[in-house]
């Protein structure tokens, strides 16, 4: 039987790519369908979440989770990463060192947050270095035509954040931008102790030369947006942070 991509809890963004939206911190958990992969763009805040993310998913592709792409270092978008032991993870390139050396800090920023400390504890410990760390950009085929290309386009919200472009894969589709929270459509963008503020407008810059005027760019909180909300984003995070045009 098919499952459509409501039924399996997705929305649908475009041929072969969804989206959905996961409660308590809003989130935006990504899904690309290729002949026989599927990549995850993002893992959820807790092993739960991650593992409930893993099996709408399979659902949905009728196989298992091939491929995980790690957008930044929030627990929010990491801590369901070991739910999936067996997709190849990807993310930009220090994100290993920054899960080696800053799990503590994520442990109790996830309490911080919200998450019950029992499920942060069980998530930091079994956080595990992505295996494949993204310079500059990577492109994944992912069978039957699909690619997507993963750039890292940083450092802004963080010093590692990660973007991934989706192609068409049929005509009048729009290529889609998993953002992480570069972009964030449900609230002002969130810039913690480890942003680089001066250098976040031009990783949007970077991010709507990559997708372009008529992209679909997903946030990584709130409703999909336009490359006319990125631009705005931009100037308003220039003006917030005194950096020049």
């Amino acid at each position: 039987m098919t499952v459509t991509w409501e039924e399996a809890g997705w929305e649908r963004v475009a041929t072969g790519v969804g989206r959905c939206r996961l409660p308590g911190w809003d989130c935006t958990a990504g899904l690309v369908l290729g002949e026989g992969s599927a990549l995850v763009v993002d893992a959820g805040s807790s092993l739960a979440e991650g593992a409930r993310i893993r099996a709408r998913a399979q659902e949905l592709a009728g196989h298992r989770v091939t491929h995980l792409a790690l957008t930044h270092p929030h627990f929010d978008h990491v801590f369901g990463a070991a739910a999936f032991p067996d997709a190849e993870v990807f993310a930009a390139v220090g994100m290993d060192t920054a899960f080696a050396y800053e799990r503590e800090e994520l442990r109790r920023d996830a309490i911080r947050g919200g998450l019950p400390a029992p499920h942060a504890e069980e998530a930091a410990a079994a956080l595990a270095p992505p295996r494949h760390l993204v310079s500059g950009e990577w492109t994944l085929d992912l069978g039957g035509g699909r690619q997507a290309l993963l750039a890292n386009v940083g450092p802004g919200h963080t010093a590692y954040d990660l973007a991934i472009l989706v192609p068409g894969a049929a005509p009048g589709d729009r290529e889609v931008v998993f953002c992480g929270d570069l972009v964030e459509e449900s609230g002002e963008p969130q810039a913690g102790p480890d942003a680089v503020p001066s250098q976040w407008p031009a990783a949007l810059d970077r991010l709507l030369a990559l997708g372009g005027e008529d992209a679909l760019y997903v946030p990584g909180h709130g409703a999909v947006v336009d490359a006319e909300f990125v631009r705005g984003q931009r100037d308003e995070l220039a003006a917030r942070f005194g950096v020049s045009p």
